[in-house]
Protein backbone atom coordinates (compact mmCIF):
# COMPACT_ATOMS: atom_id res chain seq x y z
CA UNK A 1 0.00 0.00 0.00
CA UNK A 2 1.16 3.28 -0.88
CA UNK A 3 1.99 5.20 1.64
CA UNK A 4 1.37 9.18 2.31
CA UNK A 5 4.52 11.23 3.73
CA UNK A 6 4.61 12.36 7.14
CA UNK A 7 5.21 15.49 5.80
CA UNK A 8 2.66 15.98 3.70
CA UNK A 9 0.07 15.13 6.65
CA UNK A 10 1.39 18.56 8.63
CA UNK A 11 0.94 20.45 6.24
CA UNK A 12 -3.02 19.49 5.74
CA UNK A 13 -2.98 19.92 9.17
CA UNK A 14 -1.98 23.52 9.12
CA UNK A 15 -3.37 24.99 6.28
CA UNK A 16 -6.84 23.49 7.75
CA UNK A 17 -6.04 25.03 11.09
CA UNK A 18 -5.23 28.31 9.71
CA UNK A 19 -8.23 28.30 7.56
CA UNK A 20 -10.40 27.45 10.81
CA UNK A 21 -8.97 30.34 12.89
CA UNK A 22 -9.99 33.03 9.66
CA UNK A 23 -13.11 31.58 10.14
CA UNK A 24 -13.92 32.02 13.50
CA UNK A 25 -12.27 35.85 13.37
CA UNK A 26 -14.21 36.42 10.40
CA UNK A 27 -17.43 35.41 12.70
CA UNK A 28 -15.95 37.12 15.72
CA UNK A 29 -16.35 40.45 13.61
CA UNK A 30 -19.38 39.99 12.36
CA UNK A 31 -21.08 39.21 15.89
CA UNK A 32 -19.20 43.04 16.87
CA UNK A 33 -20.43 44.18 13.82
CA UNK A 34 -23.92 43.41 14.42
CA UNK A 35 -23.95 44.38 18.79
CA UNK A 36 -22.62 47.52 17.71
CA UNK A 37 -25.46 48.17 15.47
CA UNK A 38 -28.01 46.81 18.12
CA UNK A 39 -26.43 49.21 20.28
CA UNK A 40 -26.53 52.08 17.76
CA UNK A 41 -30.31 51.06 17.30
CA UNK A 42 -31.07 51.47 20.65
CA UNK A 43 -29.16 54.13 21.18
CA UNK A 44 -31.32 56.61 18.00
CA UNK A 45 -34.66 57.96 19.30
CA UNK A 46 -37.80 56.24 17.31
CA UNK A 47 -39.59 58.42 15.39
CA UNK A 48 -42.65 59.23 17.23
CA UNK A 49 -40.16 60.11 20.07
CA UNK A 50 -38.70 62.28 17.63
CA UNK A 51 -41.93 63.32 16.06
CA UNK A 52 -43.37 64.42 19.65
CA UNK A 53 -40.24 65.74 20.22
CA UNK A 54 -40.54 68.08 17.15
CA UNK A 55 -44.37 68.92 18.37
CA UNK A 56 -43.07 70.16 21.62
CA UNK A 57 -40.49 72.23 20.34
CA UNK A 58 -43.17 73.72 17.85
CA UNK A 59 -45.76 74.35 20.53
CA UNK A 60 -42.68 76.18 22.75
CA UNK A 61 -42.32 78.29 19.29
CA UNK A 62 -45.46 78.96 18.71
CA UNK A 63 -46.10 79.98 22.62
CA UNK A 64 -42.61 82.03 22.82
CA UNK A 65 -44.38 83.96 19.39
CA UNK A 66 -47.31 84.73 21.13
CA UNK A 67 -45.65 86.27 23.95
CA UNK A 68 -43.86 88.65 22.25
CA UNK A 69 -46.82 89.33 20.06
CA UNK A 70 -48.71 90.09 23.49
CA UNK A 71 -45.97 91.71 25.10
CA UNK A 72 -45.33 94.11 22.15
CA UNK A 73 -49.03 94.88 22.30
CA UNK A 74 -49.33 95.56 25.95
CA UNK A 75 -46.38 97.05 25.80
CA UNK A 76 -47.15 100.72 24.29
CA UNK A 77 -50.92 101.14 23.26
CA UNK A 78 -51.99 103.26 20.12
CA UNK A 79 -52.46 106.78 20.39
CA UNK A 80 -55.04 108.31 18.60
CA UNK A 81 -53.52 109.78 15.21
CA UNK A 82 -52.61 113.68 15.67
CA UNK A 83 -52.91 115.75 12.93
CA UNK A 84 -49.91 118.22 12.51
CA UNK A 85 -50.56 121.52 12.07
CA UNK A 86 -47.45 122.98 11.45
CA UNK A 87 -43.94 121.62 10.61
CA UNK A 88 -42.31 122.07 13.97
CA UNK A 89 -40.56 118.71 15.60
CA UNK A 90 -42.90 116.86 17.67
CA UNK A 91 -40.77 117.21 20.74
CA UNK A 92 -41.56 121.44 20.63
CA UNK A 93 -44.88 122.59 21.21
CA UNK A 94 -45.62 125.14 19.05
CA UNK A 95 -46.82 128.94 20.60
CA UNK A 96 -50.08 130.28 19.27
CA UNK A 97 -49.87 132.68 16.72
CA UNK A 98 -50.67 136.21 18.42
CA UNK A 99 -54.25 137.12 16.56
CA UNK A 100 -53.84 140.84 15.24
CA UNK A 101 -56.38 143.21 16.44
CA UNK A 102 -57.44 146.45 15.36
CA UNK A 103 -55.45 149.64 16.19
CA UNK A 104 -59.53 151.18 17.79
CA UNK A 105 -59.80 147.44 20.07
CA UNK A 106 -55.69 148.00 21.12
CA UNK A 107 -56.80 151.36 22.42
CA UNK A 108 -59.66 150.22 24.03
CA UNK A 109 -62.26 152.10 22.05
CA UNK A 110 -64.38 148.89 22.16
CA UNK A 111 -65.18 149.27 25.97
CA UNK A 112 -67.21 152.74 24.93
CA UNK A 113 -70.66 151.70 24.94
CA UNK A 114 -73.48 154.15 22.90
CA UNK A 115 -76.86 154.76 22.89
CA UNK A 116 -77.47 152.98 19.37
CA UNK A 117 -75.58 149.79 20.75
CA UNK A 118 -73.14 149.69 17.30
CA UNK A 119 -70.39 147.44 16.48
CA UNK A 120 -68.17 149.85 15.31
CA UNK A 121 -65.73 151.51 17.39
CA UNK A 122 -66.03 155.13 15.99
CA UNK A 123 -68.62 156.73 14.04
CA UNK A 124 -70.68 160.04 13.14
CA UNK A 125 -73.93 160.52 11.77
CA UNK A 126 -74.49 163.94 10.16
CA UNK A 127 -77.80 165.68 9.03
CA UNK A 128 -76.98 166.36 5.61
CA UNK A 129 -78.91 169.74 4.93
CA UNK A 130 -78.18 171.97 8.54
CA UNK A 131 -74.59 169.53 8.75
CA UNK A 132 -75.98 168.25 12.51
CA UNK A 133 -74.12 165.74 13.80
CA UNK A 134 -76.75 163.96 15.42
CA UNK A 135 -74.53 161.28 16.67
CA UNK A 136 -71.34 161.08 17.50
CA UNK A 137 -68.86 157.82 19.24
CA UNK A 138 -65.32 158.34 19.03
CA UNK A 139 -65.09 160.65 15.90
CA UNK A 140 -61.91 162.19 16.71
CA UNK A 141 -59.63 159.28 16.85
CA UNK A 142 -57.22 158.97 14.13
CA UNK A 143 -57.24 155.47 12.67
CA UNK A 144 -56.25 153.62 9.81
CA UNK A 145 -59.04 153.88 7.06
CA UNK A 146 -57.88 151.03 4.41
CA UNK A 147 -59.62 150.79 0.91
CA UNK A 148 -62.03 153.77 2.32
CA UNK A 149 -58.67 155.80 0.97
CA UNK A 150 -60.09 154.98 -3.08
CA UNK A 151 -62.72 157.64 -2.80
CA UNK A 152 -59.49 160.34 -2.64
CA UNK A 153 -57.86 158.32 -5.07
CA UNK A 154 -60.58 158.58 -7.96
CA UNK A 155 -61.18 162.36 -7.26
CA UNK A 156 -57.40 162.94 -7.92
CA UNK A 157 -57.49 160.90 -11.28
CA UNK A 158 -60.80 162.99 -12.19
CA UNK A 159 -59.19 166.08 -11.28
CA UNK A 160 -56.19 166.11 -13.55
CA UNK A 161 -58.95 165.27 -16.28
CA UNK A 162 -57.39 162.55 -17.50
CA UNK A 163 -58.86 160.58 -20.27
CA UNK A 164 -61.37 157.79 -19.11
CA UNK A 165 -60.84 155.61 -22.36
CA UNK A 166 -57.01 155.77 -22.81
CA UNK A 167 -56.33 151.56 -22.20
CA UNK A 168 -54.42 150.74 -19.00
CA UNK A 169 -51.67 148.01 -18.40
CA UNK A 170 -51.47 145.54 -15.29
CA UNK A 171 -47.71 145.11 -14.74
CA UNK A 172 -45.45 143.82 -12.56
CA UNK A 173 -45.45 146.77 -10.09
CA UNK A 174 -49.58 146.88 -10.05
CA UNK A 175 -49.18 142.85 -9.69
CA UNK A 176 -46.75 143.20 -6.78
CA UNK A 177 -48.96 145.42 -5.04
CA UNK A 178 -51.49 142.99 -4.07
CA UNK A 179 -51.68 139.06 -4.57
CA UNK A 180 -54.75 137.84 -5.19
CA UNK A 181 -56.70 139.70 -7.80
CA UNK A 182 -58.24 138.70 -11.53
CA UNK A 183 -56.31 141.45 -12.94
CA UNK A 184 -53.77 139.40 -13.90
CA UNK A 185 -50.41 140.27 -14.68
CA UNK A 186 -50.89 141.76 -18.82
CA UNK A 187 -54.64 142.95 -18.07
CA UNK A 188 -55.94 145.74 -20.12
CA UNK A 189 -58.59 147.96 -18.82
CA UNK A 190 -59.21 151.37 -19.54
CA UNK A 191 -59.17 154.59 -16.98
CA UNK A 192 -62.64 154.54 -17.07
CA UNK A 193 -62.86 150.96 -16.18
CA UNK A 194 -60.00 150.84 -13.23
CA UNK A 195 -62.18 153.99 -11.57
CA UNK A 196 -65.07 151.20 -11.44
CA UNK A 197 -63.32 148.20 -10.14
CA UNK A 198 -61.54 150.20 -7.62
CA UNK A 199 -64.31 151.68 -6.31
CA UNK A 200 -67.73 149.38 -6.98
CA UNK A 201 -65.25 146.10 -5.98
CA UNK A 202 -62.64 148.23 -4.38
CA UNK A 203 -59.77 146.28 -6.85
CA UNK A 204 -56.45 147.08 -5.51
CA UNK A 205 -54.51 147.03 -8.62
CA UNK A 206 -56.75 148.86 -10.55
CA UNK A 207 -56.70 151.70 -7.76
CA UNK A 208 -52.45 151.32 -7.97
CA UNK A 209 -52.60 151.18 -11.77
CA UNK A 210 -54.55 154.56 -11.69
CA UNK A 211 -51.94 156.20 -9.12
CA UNK A 212 -48.99 154.76 -11.50
CA UNK A 213 -50.54 156.68 -14.68
CA UNK A 214 -50.56 159.71 -12.98
CA UNK A 215 -48.44 162.15 -13.99
CA UNK A 216 -45.66 161.86 -12.18
CA UNK A 217 -46.20 158.65 -11.31
CA UNK A 218 -47.02 157.36 -7.94
CA UNK A 219 -45.14 159.79 -5.91
CA UNK A 220 -46.12 162.85 -7.36
CA UNK A 221 -50.53 161.18 -7.25
CA UNK A 222 -49.73 160.67 -3.30
CA UNK A 223 -48.62 164.38 -3.43
CA UNK A 224 -51.76 165.68 -5.19
CA UNK A 225 -53.47 163.20 -3.15
CA UNK A 226 -52.31 164.76 0.35
CA UNK A 227 -52.92 168.31 -0.66
CA UNK A 228 -56.50 167.63 -1.56
CA UNK A 229 -57.36 166.06 1.79
CA UNK A 230 -55.73 169.17 3.41
CA UNK A 231 -57.77 171.29 1.01
CA UNK A 232 -61.16 169.71 1.62
CA UNK A 233 -61.05 170.23 5.37
CA UNK A 234 -58.86 166.89 6.15
CA UNK A 235 -57.43 168.04 9.03
CA UNK A 236 -56.23 164.96 11.23
CA UNK A 237 -55.70 162.78 7.94
CA UNK A 238 -52.08 161.42 6.32
CA UNK A 239 -51.66 159.11 3.45
CA UNK A 240 -49.00 156.95 1.93
CA UNK A 241 -50.35 154.92 -1.04
CA UNK A 242 -53.65 154.56 -3.54
CA UNK A 243 -55.62 151.62 -1.99
CA UNK A 244 -55.49 151.63 1.61
CA UNK A 245 -53.77 148.70 2.15
CA UNK A 246 -51.53 150.03 4.51
CA UNK A 247 -52.36 151.28 7.86
CA UNK A 248 -50.05 154.43 7.62
CA UNK A 249 -53.56 155.71 5.57
CA UNK A 250 -55.15 157.37 8.33
CA UNK A 251 -58.19 160.13 9.31
CA UNK A 252 -60.70 160.50 11.90
CA UNK A 253 -64.46 159.16 11.34
CA UNK A 254 -65.40 163.23 11.05
CA UNK A 255 -62.77 163.65 8.47
CA UNK A 256 -64.21 160.71 6.33
CA UNK A 257 -67.48 162.34 6.75
CA UNK A 258 -65.90 166.00 5.01
CA UNK A 259 -64.73 163.26 2.15
CA UNK A 260 -67.56 161.40 1.19
CA UNK A 261 -69.17 164.83 1.04
CA UNK A 262 -66.76 166.32 -1.22
CA UNK A 263 -66.52 163.14 -3.21
CA UNK A 264 -70.09 163.56 -3.43
CA UNK A 265 -69.90 166.66 -6.22
CA UNK A 266 -68.31 163.70 -8.58
CA UNK A 267 -71.40 162.66 -10.65
CA UNK A 268 -68.75 159.64 -11.74
CA UNK A 269 -68.23 158.68 -8.15
CA UNK A 270 -71.50 158.39 -7.52
CA UNK A 271 -72.30 156.61 -9.92
CA UNK A 272 -69.26 153.81 -9.69
CA UNK A 273 -69.81 153.21 -5.64
CA UNK A 274 -73.29 152.44 -6.47
CA UNK A 275 -73.14 149.49 -9.34
CA UNK A 276 -74.21 146.29 -7.77
CA UNK A 277 -72.01 144.45 -10.51
CA UNK A 278 -69.95 144.44 -13.86
CA UNK A 279 -68.83 141.70 -15.94
CA UNK A 280 -64.99 141.79 -17.73
CA UNK A 281 -63.76 139.35 -20.19
CA UNK A 282 -60.03 138.35 -18.69
CA UNK A 283 -57.88 136.25 -20.35
CA UNK A 284 -60.96 134.83 -22.81
CA UNK A 285 -63.35 134.17 -19.69
CA UNK A 286 -65.80 136.59 -18.53
CA UNK A 287 -65.61 137.94 -14.56
CA UNK A 288 -67.98 139.17 -12.68
CA UNK A 289 -66.71 142.00 -10.11
CA UNK A 290 -69.60 142.69 -7.34
CA UNK A 291 -70.44 145.49 -5.18
CA UNK A 292 -68.31 145.37 -2.08
CA UNK A 293 -71.51 147.36 -0.01
CA UNK A 294 -74.28 144.24 0.61
CA UNK A 295 -76.45 146.63 1.12
CA UNK A 296 -76.16 148.26 -2.67
CA UNK A 297 -76.27 144.35 -4.03
CA UNK A 298 -79.65 144.01 -1.83
CA UNK A 299 -81.41 147.32 -2.37
CA UNK A 300 -82.21 147.35 1.20
CA UNK A 301 -81.31 151.47 1.32
CA UNK A 302 -81.44 153.89 -0.73
CA UNK A 303 -77.99 154.82 -0.84
CA UNK A 304 -76.17 157.86 -2.95
CA UNK A 305 -72.36 157.14 -2.40
CA UNK A 306 -70.50 154.79 -0.67
CA UNK A 307 -67.35 153.20 -0.25
CA UNK A 308 -66.13 149.69 2.16
CA UNK A 309 -62.52 148.85 3.40
CA UNK A 310 -60.59 146.43 5.45
CA UNK A 311 -57.28 145.55 6.64
CA UNK A 312 -56.54 144.04 10.02
CA UNK A 313 -55.23 147.17 11.59
CA UNK A 314 -58.66 149.35 10.76
CA UNK A 315 -61.17 146.94 11.28
CA UNK A 316 -64.57 146.78 9.31
CA UNK A 317 -65.15 150.31 7.55
CA UNK A 318 -68.04 151.60 6.22
CA UNK A 319 -68.84 155.47 4.65
CA UNK A 320 -72.14 156.24 2.81
CA UNK A 321 -74.69 159.12 2.56
CA UNK A 322 -78.35 157.64 1.87
CA UNK A 323 -81.65 159.03 2.04
CA UNK A 324 -83.89 158.75 5.18
CA UNK A 325 -87.26 160.05 5.13
CA UNK A 326 -86.40 162.03 2.42
CA UNK A 327 -83.82 163.45 4.24
CA UNK A 328 -80.02 163.28 3.36
CA UNK A 329 -77.75 161.50 6.14
CA UNK A 330 -73.91 161.18 6.16
CA UNK A 331 -72.90 157.87 8.20
CA UNK A 332 -69.14 157.14 8.58
CA UNK A 333 -68.56 153.12 10.51
CA UNK A 334 -64.82 152.60 11.48
CA UNK A 335 -63.19 149.83 12.96
CA UNK A 336 -66.02 147.30 13.29
CA UNK A 337 -64.83 143.95 13.74
CA UNK A 338 -67.34 141.94 12.29
CA UNK A 339 -67.76 140.87 8.97
CA UNK A 340 -71.22 142.24 8.62
CA UNK A 341 -71.41 144.56 11.75
CA UNK A 342 -70.67 147.90 9.74
CA UNK A 343 -73.95 147.35 7.74
CA UNK A 344 -76.29 146.10 10.66
CA UNK A 345 -74.75 149.50 12.09
CA UNK A 346 -75.83 151.17 9.03
CA UNK A 347 -79.19 149.81 8.87
CA UNK A 348 -79.65 150.30 12.73
CA UNK A 349 -78.97 153.57 12.15
CA UNK A 350 -81.99 154.19 9.68
CA UNK A 351 -84.29 152.62 11.89
CA UNK A 352 -83.37 154.76 14.74
CA UNK A 353 -83.61 157.88 12.30
CA UNK A 354 -86.68 156.72 10.50
CA UNK A 355 -88.57 155.82 14.71
CA UNK A 356 -87.32 159.72 15.10
CA UNK A 357 -89.19 162.98 14.78
CA UNK A 358 -86.57 165.15 16.29
CA UNK A 359 -82.33 164.66 16.41
CA UNK A 360 -80.14 165.90 18.93
CA UNK A 361 -78.08 168.70 17.95
CA UNK A 362 -74.56 167.47 19.01
CA UNK A 363 -72.15 170.18 17.14
CA UNK A 364 -72.20 171.47 13.46
CA UNK A 365 -69.76 169.96 11.20
CA UNK A 366 -67.25 172.22 9.43
CA UNK A 367 -69.08 172.92 6.06
CA UNK A 368 -67.96 171.32 3.09
CA UNK A 369 -65.95 173.77 -0.10
CA UNK A 370 -66.55 173.26 -3.57
CA UNK A 371 -63.71 171.53 -4.73
CA UNK A 372 -64.31 170.71 -8.57
CA UNK A 373 -62.36 173.09 -10.93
Amino acid sequence: MYKIPFSFLSLLLCLFAAMHLMIAQAKSNDETAVKKNIQSEKNKPSKSAKSNKESQTSKVIKIVGAEDRSKKRMKSPKNNREVRTTVMPRNRVAEPAPSRVSKGTALGLSKKSDELNLKSNASIVVEQQNQRVIFDKNSQIVLPIASITKLLTAMIVLDAKLPLDEELEINDEDAAIYHHSRLIKGTTLTRREALLLALMSSENRAAYTLGRNYPGGITAFMVALNMKAKEIGMKNSSFSDPTGLTSKNVATAEDLAIMIQAAYQYPLIKQFTTTPSHVKEINRREQTFLNSNRLVRSGDMEILIQKTGYISEAGRCLVLMATINNKVFTMVFLDSMGSQSRFADAVRVKEWVESSDEYPALRQLTSVKPVIN
